[in-house]
């Protein structure tokens, strides 16, 4: 399992300090070097469709690293 986190860590994604929810779309926005509004309007328009908008935003919350590199679902499946 160490091995696929650090592989998730080595994406370079991370939440930033000035997110608004859960630090998705300021992730996101970084990464790709878009308007942080643009995609934050684009994830909710997203939670729209069924099951995939709420499904694949909790998803990719229990998989994005913090900025100091801990990731939600490592910490609950270590613990």
């Amino acid at each position: 399992m160490k091995k696929i986190f650090d592989s998730i860590r080595d994406l370079g994604y991370r939440r930033g300090p000035s997110r608004l929810l859960g630090g998705i779309g300021g992730s996101i926005a970084a990464k790709f070097g878009l308007n942080v509004w643009l995609v934050r309007v684009l994830v909710l328009v997203s939670f729209l469709l069924p099951f995939l908008g709420a499904g694949a935003y909790l998803v990719v919350w229990a998989l994005t690293p913090w900025q100091d590199g801990r990731i939600p679902l490592e910490r609950v499946l270590t613990a």
